[in-house]
């Protein structure tokens, strides 16, 4: 008897480390913004994949499978972000990407995604990123069309017709100024101006005044990042803050933004997904709970307020984590077949997301709310 317990416990102690030596890890990467001109994405989003894959692991992972989440800084620039992607697939060995956090980076990403064949959901809200649909790209982001159409709504239940934009010459300041002028006629607004600006340029009062003279209800400023603020505080010494309402675009959904505004910042509107007035929601409403949540465990671990771009990060996490357990393998093609397939009437910070064959974002306009920065804080308008 005492020789079969000796023989047990000597197979139990081969066997223990041959089966931790076995234990799963699925590597995924992502590519971010954290510093540079965009850091004000990256920096949250980077921020929230660290902390769900550190929760997530210690709650035993998917399935008892680790996740190692390896993150890359691009610092917001198209090649390096090209770079870091090839990267994290031919070095690292990652199943799917999640990132990049600017519309140009992700343009230029999307060759190496299309090629490689690897999974990919994008933080960025340029609609060329996902229309028309690439086979292996996904954005959690919302994109300029749905926005624009939540803003020209907006403007047109108040009788607010003259619009004029501002906005970056870049992927995504032009693709909202395209969107808007193929919107703007099926809403009754006549776009009245249209000025463009660098984003390293530290002025844009020569663009204001040109729009100031048109005399419009609304100015859109299309852009990310400090040049936003540079509007807002130029746009308040001209005056127009007291004729006409400047709104910015979902890309300055941070309060680092708009604290940096300061007294400029007040009364700018900005069209949002629910996380930044989570609680400001009905009760009713079935994505409160899940990001009430969200925002208490980010801005208790971080000590700063939660940003809709880490929103968007935390969205891209559990879409994929919830593909990953639907499938129960971390092979890239299956998990973008499930992702497209079953993300059904998934409700995340940005939205109550659908993907499908024909629609790799899955968000609708009504997904948004209008909200306004006043003393300090967002208030939900609509």
């Amino acid at each position: 008897m005492k020789k079969c317990m000796v023989l047990m416990i000597a197979i139990l102690l081969c066997l223990t480390p041959f089966a931790t030596a076995q234990q799963k890890v699925i590597k995924i990467g992502a590519t971010l913004a954290v510093t540079g001109v965009a850091s004000t994405l990256g920096d949250p989003e980077k921020k929230t994949l660290e902390m769900l894959t550190e929760e997530l692991n210690s709650k035993g992972g998917v399935k008892g499978w680790k996740i190692e989440m390896i993150i890359y800084d691009n610092e917001g620039d198209p090649t390096k972000a090209v770079t870091t992607l090839k990267r994290l697939i031919t070095k690292d060995g990652v199943k799917a990407v999640i990132g990049p956090s600017r519309t140009p980076d992700a343009l230029a990403m999307i060759p190496v995604i299309e090629e490689t064949k690897i999974p990919m959901l994008a933080l960025v809200a340029g609609a060329p990123v996902v229309h028309p649909v690439k086979k292996w790209v996904f954005s959690t982001a919302q994109p300029n069309d749905i926005v624009i159409e939540k803003i020209a709504s907006y403007l047109k239940d108040r009788r607010m017709n003259r619009v004029a934009i501002i906005y970056s010459a870049d992927a995504f300041g032009e693709d909202g100024y395209k969107v808007l002028k193929n919107v703007a006629p099926k809403y009754g607004l006549e776009l009245v101006a249209v000025e463009s600006f660098q984003s390293k340029d530290t002025d844009m009062t020569t663009q204001l005044s040109k729009i100031k003279v048109q005399n419009p209800h609304a100015v859109l400023c299309w852009a990310v990042g400090p040049p936003t603020v540079i509007v807002m505080k130029n746009f308040k010494q001209l005056g127009m803050d007291k004729t006409m309402k400047l709104i910015q675009s979902h890309g300055v959904a941070n309060k680092k933004i708009f604290q940096l505004a300061g007294e400029a910042g007040e009364g700018v509107l900005l069209p949002s997904g629910k996380i930044l007035i989570a609680e400001q929601l009905s009760d009713r409403d079935p994505q409160k709970a899940a990001l009430v949540k969200y925002k208490k465990d980010y801005e208790s671990r971080f000590k700063e307020p939660v940003s809709t771009f880490g929103g968007h990060a935390y969205d891209a996490f559990w879409m994929l984590v919830k593909a990953l357990e639907r499938t129960d393998t971390d092979n890239p093609e299956r998990l973008r077949d499930e992702i497209e397939k079953n993300t059904v009437n998934f409700y995340g910070t940005g939205g109550v997301f659908t993907y499908s064959p024909t629609d790799h974002n899955g968000l609708k306009a009504k997904d948004l709310v209008m909200i306004e920065w006043r003393n300090g804080d967002w208030r939900l308008i609509e």
